[in-house]
Parts: C-alpha cells; sequence; structure tokens
C-alpha cells in the first residue's frame, strides 16, 4: 500500500546525509513506493481544526551534494497524508512547542511520529527522571546552594542546559575547579530554564552507547566514542561511531522503558546510556539510524516503516 508521506525537516538542501536519520527513513520510504512531501515547521498553518502546509513534492538519493530534487510548491490540507514524520532539529523551544499543538490536531487521523502531545510532554532530559534509579544521581535546578550542595557530595560533576542539544553546553566541573563560579555565572546569564547537573561518570572516555527503539522494541545500537581530549561524544561533536552489542544491563534498561514507551505512541526513540547508566531519552529527532546499518547492524529504518506500515492499516 502506497502512503502520502510528509517529513517536516530542517531544509533538506542543510542536512548532512551521511548521518541524518530522517535522510534514512526517507530513502527507505521511496525504496518502498511511498510518495514524499517535504516542507519546513514555518509553513505550517492552522484554521480552527485543519491543518495546511505548504509541500513540495521530493524524490531523495543517496549521493553527497546530489540528494534530492524537490517539484514544484503546493498548499494542502495535511489531513490528506497518512504519515507525518516530525523531524526538524531541537532547540525544544516555544517554535518546537507550537508545532505540537499544531500538528496535534489532526493525529492519530494522520498518524504524526512521533506523537506530538507526548513528544511535548516528554523533553528529554526531563522524562527521563521518571526512571530515576537507572541514572546516574541527577539534580534539576538552577539554585547555587542545592548545586553546592550536590557537588560536594559527588564531586566531579557536568553541567548542562536542560533543552540544550547536540552536545552543546556541557561541561565537566571538577572537585576543585576553579572556573565553577564563572561558569555559574555564564549559565545564570545565558539560560532561562533549569540546569541539569549530574555525577560525572569517568567511563564515558569509553564511550556513550545511543541505544535506538522502534515501538518499544531494541532495533540497534552505536558506541560513540569522544575524541581525545573531549567530554562530548555526540558525533556532531567529533565523536566516533563503533560498533557495539548490549551489554545485560543494557537490556534490562531496554525491557523497562519499552512498555512506557509505547504506551505514549514514542514510535523512534534513542536513549543514551554510559557504563550502565541512562542519561537521557531522545523522542524529538533521534539519530543514529545511519550509523548503526554503516557499521553492520540492523536497518533501523526499515523496521520503523514496517511499523508505520502495520498502524495506517490498522488505522493506527
Amino acid at each position: 500500500m502506497a502512503l502520502k508521506v510528509a517529513v517536516q525537516m530542517d531544509h533538506i538542501a542543510s542536512i548532512n546525509i551521511t548521518g541524518d536519520s530522517a535522510f534514512a527513513m526517507m530513502l527507505e520510504a521511496e525504496a518502498r513506493g511511498h510518495a514524499l512531501y517535504h516542507y519546513t515547521p514555518d509553513r505550517l498553518a492552522m484554521r480552527a481544526d485543519e491543518v495546511f502546509a505548504a509541500v513540495e513534492p521530493v524524490a531523495v538519493r543517496d549521493e553527497k551534494g546530489n540528494h534530492f530534487t524537490l517539484g514544484e510548491k503546493q498548499r494542502v490540507n495535511m489531513a490528506e497524508m497518512d504519515v507525518i514524520l516530525m523531524r526538524q532539529d531541537p532547540p525544544f523551544d516555544l517554535a518546537y512547542i507550537a508545532a505540537t499543538h499544531i500538528l496535534e490536531k489532526i493525529h492519530p487521523k494522520t498518524l504524526v511520529v512521533n506523537d506530538p502531545s507526548e513528544v511535548r510532554n516528554a523533553p528529554e532530559k526531563l522524562f527521563v527522571t521518571e526512571f530515576a534509579d537507572l541514572m546516574p544521581p541527577t539534580l534539576i535546578t538552577r539554585d547555587r546552594a542545592e548545586i553546592d550542595l550536590f557537588r560536594a557530595e559527588y564531586g566531579d560533576i557536568v553541567m548542562k542546559p536542560l533543552f540544550g542539544h547536540g552536545g552543546a553546553a556541557v561541561f565537566r566541573i571538577t572537585s576543585d575547579d576553579l572556573n565553577y563560579g564563572s561558569l555559574y555565572d555564564f549559565f545564570a546569564a545565558t539560560f532561562k530554564e533549569p540546569w541539569v547537573i549530574q555525577q560525572f561518570l569517568p567511563n564515558v572516555k569509553h564511550g556513550d552507547k545511543r541505544i535506538l527503539l522502534v515501538d518499544g522494541e531494541f532495533a540497534g545500537a552505536v558506541n560513540r566514542v569522544p575524541q581525545e581530549g573531549d567530554l562530548r561524544s555526540n558525533m556532531v561533536r567529533g565523536g566516533a561511531a563503533r560498533e557495539a552489542e548490549l551489554t545485560e544491563k543494557e537490556r534490562e534498561i531496554c525491557a523497562r522503558l519499552g512498555p512506557k514507551l509505547k504506551e505514549k505512541g514514542l514510535i523512534l526513540v534513542g536513549i543514551d546510556v554510559i557504563d550502565g547508566r541512562l542519561t537521557e531519552i531522545n523522542v524529538t529527532a533521534p539519530t543514529g539510524i545511519r550509523a548503526v546499518k554503516r557499521l553492520g547492524g540492523p536497518d533501523v529504518a526499515a523496521r520503523v516503516w514496517d511499523v508505520l506500515e502495520a498502524k495506517v492499516a490498522a488505522g493506527r
């Protein structure tokens, strides 16, 4: 059954196809004969309960510098689409939240992936705290006194903005770091939201494992190893992708999270695990699909489309 699939994303001209998971899903959709349409979030419009967007038919190719062809722009009622992939990158800001409210008007008659209301209610670094026993010690605050108490208890810590993404503004603060006061002032002036403060896990030097779950089931994993001299393992920050097998502890984490993810309609999720400790649950635009396949792992994009096609056929 051929589906009409709209992809809400940063403009396709701007993406790095080597690692872009949305592009991987588009390649798989096209291979299955689905009709693809491209649009950016700023083109959404809502009138009462109807949602419109100026979309462009798009053809994709796995060729750097020649990876897409766009057709003529056309205004469509988005209820005509079978599936919408909500794949623009964070930041998870008011524009992102507004898009979830708009797309909620047509979901689930049009299947929006991931469920827009659940994306809105599951910020990566807050949703994960529902599984606090699986995490390293974690504090959410911007209060200096609370951070001082946490630092006194755990020594080396990591500070990062609550709605940060891609490894931006992630800092390790040692127990005797003289930059702590200045960094606190910088965060206070820069970020209005609370921050995430976590116990530093030294074994991050061996990798931060990205584990992909599809409809609540393990689908693939890649180990992201930081560059020498860098704390951050994100591939957009130079982290190197390595093959990965799940440990028994990581399988237990997947088993704990799976039912909740499935219940919430979070079909494609990327979780981050360092040394057996869960650090984030990524539900907005999780990456890793292309790296998993490139390293000889499962075809996660195919798994996603197997699930989506079944859901559309079953009426969601």
